[in-house]
Formats: structure tokens, C-alpha cells, sequence
């Protein structure tokens, strides 16, 4: 017995608005390295310590969900969806069951997109304490010992040279 898969006409146009999807959202991914301040930042007042470096270890900063995938997902699995059915009953079954299903691979695929390498640094100050930090990964590598700056103002942290 054979089984063939059978694809349904709006799966290409599915894929390919899911890839033009995919392409949007690697664009909106806001970077969050040591050397880059946003507007919100500036102008406002930041406590410098210093210290050195004890530790650095790479980590993955999970991606966002901002709710922009799933949206993207449904309406596209949607439409693909209603394709797939014969009929208006069919046609509908398939554009409820291509919305979940779009809209559940849209969140993952806007999470895959916006994670990004990042490291956790680990900073022995000057009066003692010990603190950790993780920020984006950088073309600044920092390495063990190295003396740097820990910039906060209260809402993040920075580690730089």
C-alpha cells in the first residue's frame, strides 16, 4: 500500500507568506549590546562601579512573543486553510483548523527568529559583591580579569570596558 501526500493549493502561498513573515520579524529584533543606547536612555542618570570580570559564559536570550507570529500565522494558515476543504463546510473546517494550526507555527517561528546569542557575565566590584549580568554578544569580547564598568540606572545594566 502506497500513501501519498497530498498537498493542498494554498500550501506554497502558506510557506511563502510564512517565509515573508519570518523575513519581517528578523528585522524587529531590538539589539541590546553594551555600546548601543536608546532614545529612552539617554539623559538619564546611571551609577558607575567598577570591578573585574570572574566569568564569562555563553547563553541564548530567548525570543520575543509579541503576538505579531501568531497573528501572522492565523490569517495566513487561515487563508491556506480554506483552500483545503471542498465545499463551505470544508472550506470553513479548514480555515479554523489552518488558523490554529498557523497560529501555533507562527509563534514559534517569531520565538526562533528574535533569539539571539548573548553571554552572562559574572563581576567581582571593587567594595566586594559579586553580581551577574547578561547582555547581547558583542564585538568587545571581555575575558576573565579583565577591569571594566558595571553602568546601571535602575532599570538595566551594562558591563563595559
Amino acid at each position: 500500500m502506497v500513501i501519498a501526500m497530498i498537498r493542498p493549493p494554498g500550501c506554497r502561498v502558506f510557506l511563502s507568506a510564512l517565509a515573508c513573515s519570518v523575513l519581517l520579524l528578523a528585522g524587529c529584533v531590538p539589539v541590546q549590546r553594551a555600546d548601543v543606547y536608546y532614545p529612552g536612555q539617554a539623559l538619564r542618570t546611571q551609577s558607575v562601579e567598577f570591578g573585574f570580570v570572574e566569568s564569562v559564559r555563553e547563553v541564548l536570550i530567548g525570543g520575543s512573543r509579541t503576538g505579531v507570529g501568531g497573528a501572522s500565522g492565523a490569517v495566513i494558515g487561515s487563508i491556506a486553510g480554506s483552500h483545503a476543504g471542498g465545499g463551505h463546510r470544508g472550506s470553513f473546517a479548514g480555515s479554523v483548523i489552518g488558523a490554529i494550526v498557523g497560529g501555533i507555527i507562527g509563534v514559534a517561528v517569531e520565538e526562533g527568529v528574535t533569539q539571539r546569542p548573548g553571554i552572562e557575565i559574572t563581576v567581582r566590584l571593587d567594595g566586594g559583591g559579586l553580581i551577574a549580568v547578561v547582555q547581547d554578544a558583542e564585538w568587545e569580547a571581555l575575558r576573565p580579569g579583565d577591569r571594566v564598568r558595571v553602568l546601571s540606572d535602575g532599570y538595566s545594566t551594562r558591563v563595559t570596558r
